[in-house]
């Protein structure tokens, strides 16, 4: 085999059929195609399929690549819409769910920590404001997951006041969550 160094000469080659020139063009292409794809999918082994197939639309249609125009580019083009094609077909993406793409780190960033953190530490407070009979209904159902007859005989309280005392606890929680929130939001914004 003959060792060619310009890429037109051998695109110009492949385009007449010669399958030794056009590997020589996937040699120099296969990584940055990978890359491009991998990127697009986050997933490794579909990366290298989608690869392979970008190979082959690529040697099937080179009939129609224009020599003046970058063989990368035009590489990169049919690796995107092979991608997109193969993740569909997975069923890994919706057609236009750019968001499912995985290009970002989906754990929560030092921000969304912060408030997260903000957050809990609000509802505990507002939780430890409520008045004590409303608070033990709350915490007996809400954080130990009691049943209404179970709260009753923890407290020997009626069923009927258990859950009185329960839809006043978590109203008056919603109003001052509420009061909290629209504070916290003037202070953050």
């Amino acid at each position: 085999m003959v060792v060619v160094d310009s890429e037109a000469t051998l695109v110009n080659m492949a385009q007449h059929g010669d399958r030794n020139a056009f590997s020589e063009l996937v040699c120099r292409h296969a990584q940055g195609v990978q890359h491009v794809i991998y990127r697009m999918c986050g997933d490794a082994h579909l990366a290298e399929d989608a690869a392979q197939e970008t190979f082959i639309r690529a040697w099937l249609n080179l009939g129609s690549f224009r020599p003046q125009a970058s063989l990368r580019n035009w590489l990169y083009r049919i690796a995107v819409n092979t991608a997109i094609d193969m993740l569909r077909k997975e069923k890994h993406i919706l057609p236009g769910a750019m968001e499912d793409l995985h290009l970002m780190d989906q754990r929560p960033g030092p921000e969304a920590l912060f408030l997260n953190r903000e957050q809990i530490a609000l509802v505990k407070r507002t939780v430890l404001s409520l008045p004590d009979a409303s608070r033990a209904v709350l915490v007996l159902r809400e954080y130990e997951g009691l049943s209404y007859q179970e709260i009753s005989d923890v407290l020997d309280i009626p069923v009927g006041t258990v859950m009185s005392r329960l839809n006043y606890a978590r109203n008056l929680l919603k109003e001052k969550l509420k009061t909290h929130k629209a504070e916290m939001e003037a202070v953050y914004v």
